[in-house]
């Protein structure tokens, strides 16, 4: 299968060449609905919601980061301005996201950026043998082993979700 075939963002499709993640194409799925949020993406793979690897964007003192959290969890902001140290972390807007990244919201897969930036990635992706992510466009979602998608991703472990009350 070609990468235009698989349905991947033309640049998420350079990035996986240059990984040498070729074979990673055929297993790319496209849905005609959009698998913009994490409990749409669950749906239309028929997995659990915390098997879907969220790519966030942040701003710490104005700098983007990306976090990687499982679709059952939300970040906590304090968490992230605490292992980064920073003095202010907010939820990147729409803007910076594409900016950063080259991709829309609900795109944004976990490597294969425009620009390099710092990512955390939360060790509750750990959970499971594999989790799905976004192939950089609204539709388009690609399994692979969560070790591996963070080493590819350039992650540092970390424990940055919200605890439960």
């Amino acid at each position: 299968m070609t990468p235009t075939e698989s349905g991947a963002h033309p640049r998420f499709a350079e990035a996986l060449e240059e990984l040498g993640l070729n074979g990673l194409h055929a297993r790319i799925r496209r849905f005609p609905d959009a698998t913009r949020t994490a409990a749409e993406a669950a749906a239309a793979i028929g997995c659990e919601l915390s098997q879907i690897c969220k790519s966030l964007i942040f701003a710490a003192d104005g700098v983007p980061v990306l976090v990687l959290m499982d679709g059952a969890s939300r970040v906590d902001v304090e968490r992230v301005r605490e292992e980064l140290g920073a003095r202010k972390v907010t939820r990147a807007g729409a803007d910076l996201v594409r900016e950063t990244t080259g991709y829309v919201i609900g795109g944004v897969p976990p490597f294969g950026h425009r620009t390099r930036t710092q990512v955390l990635a939360d060790r509750s992706l750990l959970g499971h043998d594999t989790v799905w992510a976004a192939a950089g466009t609204p539709h388009t979602v690609f399994p692979m082993a969560p070790k591996t998608l963070i080493a590819h991703a350039g992650g540092t472990l970390v424990d940055v979700r919200e605890r439960s009350a």
